[in-house]
C-alpha cells in the first residue's frame, strides 16, 4: 500500500502488537514505520493510543532524521526530471526546449549532463541521444525511503540542494509491553448504556468505559476582574470595617461651583486653568446651587470672616458656573459635608468614596489623565493632626502596609496639610512614591456651609491606581491601564486580599510587638 493513503489503523495496530509477540520490544519507530510503508506520523498516533490504554509502554527520543520532500515523494512515484524527460523523447519525439514546462524543464540541465538527451540549438529542439537509462536518483531515494540504504555526506548535499530531502527533528519510540498488553488491541469502551444494548443483550459482553467521580468539570469561560477593581474592593471592604459610609459619586461632571470655590479655592488658583482642567462646552454652565450657601462663599472669599481676611478679590459668578470633569473627589465630599451641616443637631460622621477623576495631565509612567481617587473623612468635635495620623496609619495598616513618610504640604482647603509617601518594592532600588494628600480641612471652606465652630473635619485621598501598581509589582502605569493591559494577567492575577504575601509583603514591615499582639488575639 502507499505510505498515508487509506491507512487502515487496526492493521498497523496489529503488526505492531504482533512484532511485540515475536521479538518482545521494538527498539525504533522510525524503522517500524519505514517497514510498514507509513509515515512516521500516523505510526505515533497508533502507538498513542495503545500506550493510553496501557497495552504498550513507550520510551520518546528526540532525534534528527532526514526525509523525503513532498518534491522527493513525486520523484519516488513518478521518476526523476530528468527520466521524464527521456521518457517524453519515446520514438524520435522531438520537444521544442523553450515550450518545456513542469518536471520536463527542470530535468533538462541533469538530462544533459548524463547524456540523456541531445539539444539542437539552430532549431532549439531536444531529442532523445541515449537508447536506455539507470533512473539512480530514483532508485537510490526509493531504497532510502524503505530504509534499505543510508545516503553518503556528498550524496545529502547533492539532493539538498534539489530539495528532495531534507533534516527535520522528529520523536521515535522505543516500544515494550504494557501492563494491560493483548493482542486484541484497543478496545472501544461504550459509554453509555442504551435501550439496544439491553434489548439484544450486548451489554452482558460488552465493556463499558470507567466513571471518574473525583475528576473536576470543566472551568466555565466567564469574565475575570481587572487588578483596579480588586483592589478597589479590597479598599472598601477596610472602610467599611472602619465603619465609614460610602458617600454618592455619579457626578462626573460638576460645577467649578463645587469642585473649587466651596473648597475656598480662589479662582485665579492654576489648577482652575485649562491646561490642568477638562472645561464643558455643552453643556458649559451648571443649572442651579444653593443660593444663600453661594452668598457665603463669596464673602469668604472677597473678604473673609471668622478671623480670615479671605482672598480679596472680586468673586465672579460666571466663573463659578462653568462646568468641568470633575479633577478630584473632594467635591463629593463637599456636597456630602454640606447636607450634613443642614441636618440639626450635628451627628459625627465617618464618609468614604471611590470613583473616578480627571485631570489635563502629561502622561507618563506613573500618571494618567484619568484615574481613580480614594477618600476618606471624619467630621466630629475637636478632632487634630493626631488624630488623622492615627486614622491614616490605622487605615494602611489594614492594608498591611507600615513603611509611610508624611511631608508637609500645602492645599487651598486644607491646613496643616500632609502628603503621603509609600516604598515601592517593584523599583530596584526600591523607591518612594506619593500615593496621596491629607489635612484638616479650613475653616473657611466649614463655616460657610453652616458647621459648628468646634467641629473639625479630618480627610485624605489617594490615587488607586498606584496603590494597584504596588500590590502587583507594576512598574508602568500604561501596563495597569490602557492598551498595553495583558488580558492574560487579568486573568491570572491572585484576588486581592491585602494582607496576603504577594509582590509588596506587608509582613516584613509589621513590627515584632504587632506580630506577638496578632497571635495573642488570635489564641484568645
Amino acid at each position: 500500500m502507499e505510505a498515508d493513503t487509506t491507512v487502515d489503523k487496526k492493521a498497523i495496530e496489529a503488526a505492531i502488537l504482533a512484532k511485540l509477540v515475536e521479538t518482545g520490544v521494538i527498539e525504533d519507530s522510525l524503522q517500524l514505520a519505514a517497514s510498514l510503508n507509513v509515515s512516521n506520523t500516523v505510526l505515533a498516533g497508533v502507538l498513542t493510543s495503545l500506550a493510553a490504554h496501557f497495552i504498550v509502554e513507550l520510551t520518546v527520543q528526540n532525534v534528527e532524521t532526514t526525509v523525503l520532500t513532498e518534491a522527493g515523494e513525486a520523484l519516488v512515484r513518478d521518476g526523476s526530471p530528468e527520466a521524464q524527460l527521456w521518457a517524453a523523447t519515446a520514438d524520435g519525439n522531438k520537444l521544442v526546449k523553450a515550450q518545456l514546462t513542469g518536471a520536463l524543464k527542470e530535468g533538462f540541465s541533469e538530462a544533459m549532463k548524463k547524456k540523456f538527451v541531445v539539444y539542437d540549438k539552430p532549431t532549439d529542439s531536444v531529442s532523445r541521444s541515449a537508447t536506455s537509462i539507470n533512473d539512480d536518483v530514483r532508485t537510490r531515494l526509493t531504497a532510502f525511503k524503505n530504509g534499505e540504504l543510508t545516503l553518503e555526506a556528498k550524496e545529502k548535499v547533492i539532493l539538498t540542494k534539489r530539495k528532495l530531502i531534507k533534516d527535520e527533528k522528529t520523536k521515535k519510540f522505543r516500544i515494550t509491553k504494557g501492563e494491560k498488553f493483548t493482542t486484541e488491541g484497543v478496545v472501544k469502551k461504550q459509554l453509555d448504556l442504551t435501550a439496544d444494548m439491553l434489548a439484544s443483550g450486548s451489554w452482558k459482553t460488552d465493556q463499558f468505559k470507567e466513571y471518574n467521580l473525583e475528576t473536576l468539570g470543566a472551568i466555565p469561560v466567564c469574565g475575570h476582574l481587572h487588578p483596579l477593581m480588586k483592589v478597589r474592593s479590597a479598599f472598601r471592604e477596610i472602610f467599611l470595617e472602619m465603619g465609614f459610609e460610602e458617600m454618592r459619586t455619579n457626578n462626573f461632571v460638576e460645577s467649578s461651583f463645587w469642585n473649587f470655590d466651596a473648597l475656598f479655592q480662589p479662582q485665579q488658583h492654576p489648577s482652575r486653568e485649562a491646561h490642568d482642567t477638562f472645561f464643558l462646552t455643552e453643556p458649559a454652565k451648571t443649572l442651579s446651587y444653593p443660593a444663600d450657601f453661594c452668598q457665603r462663599v463669596k464673602a469668604m472669599h472677597e473678604t473673609g470672616g471668622f478671623g480670615s481676611i479671605g482672598y480679596r478679590y472680586d468673586w465672579k459668578e460666571e466663573e463659578a458656573s462653568k462646568n468641568v470633569l470633575r479633577t478630584h473627589t473632594t467635591a463629593v465630599s463637599t456636597r456630602a459635608l454640606y447636607e450634613l451641616a443642614q441636618s440639626k443637631p450635628f451627628v459625627p460622621k465617618k464618609y468614604f468614596s471611590i470613583d473616578r477623576v480627571y485631570r489635563n495631565e502629561t502622561l507618563d509612567t506613573t500618571h494618567l489623565a484619568e484615574f481613580h481617587q480614594i477618600e476618606g473623612l471624619v467630621a466630629d468635635y475637636d478632632l487634630t493632626l493626631a488624630d488623622l495620623i492615627g486614622i491614616i496609619s490605622q487605615f494602611f495598616l489594614k492594608w498591611g502596609m507600615t513603611e509611610l513618610k508624611f511631608k508637609p504640604a500645602f492645599n487651598p482647603y486644607t491646613e496643616p496639610s500632609m502628603e503621603i509617601f509609600a516604598l515601592h518594592k517593584g523599583f530596584n532600588p526600591p523607591k518612594w512614591i506619593e500615593i496621596g494628600n491629607s489635612g484638616i480641612f479650613r475653616p473657611e471652606m466649614l463655616l460657610p456651609m453652616g458647621l459648628d465652630p468646634k467641629v473639625r473635619v479630618i480627610a485624605w485621598g489617594l490615587g488607586l491606581e498606584r496603590p494597584t501598581m504596588i500590590r502587583y509589582g507594576i512598574k508602568n502605569i500604561r501596563d495597569l491601564v490602557g492598551h498595553k493591559v495583558s488580558l492574560t494577567s487579568t486573568r491570572l492575577n491572585p484576588t486581592c486580599d491585602l494582607q496576603l504575601e504577594d509582590a509588596y509583603d506587608a509582613a516584613k514591615f509589621v513590627k515584632e510587638k504587632q506580630k506577638v499582639q496578632q497571635t495573642s488575639s488570635m489564641q484568645q
